[in-house]
């Protein structure tokens, strides 16, 4: 199982409704779902913070962190 989870999440993302933690059946729906997920944040949050979209082994991360 491949994962798509959220690290640091913020009050925008709360408030978005999306979720922390997703396991998928293949890889290609996590990278899929992390990439939508990193666009959807891009556009439609604050502007206050980056989202950096990593993978480690079968998981794909979000970070959020303080925009510079």
């Amino acid at each position: 199982m491949y994962r798509v989870e959220v690290k640091n999440p913020c009050r925008c993302f709360f408030r978005s409704g999306m979720v922390e933690q997703q396991t998928f059946a293949t890889l290609a729906e996590a990278q899929e779902e992390a990439e939508s997920m990193q666009a959807q944040m891009l556009r439609d949050f604050c502007k206050k913070h980056d989202f950096l979209l990593t993978r480690t082994g079968l998981t794909f991360t979000i970070t959020i962190v303080p925009s510079r």
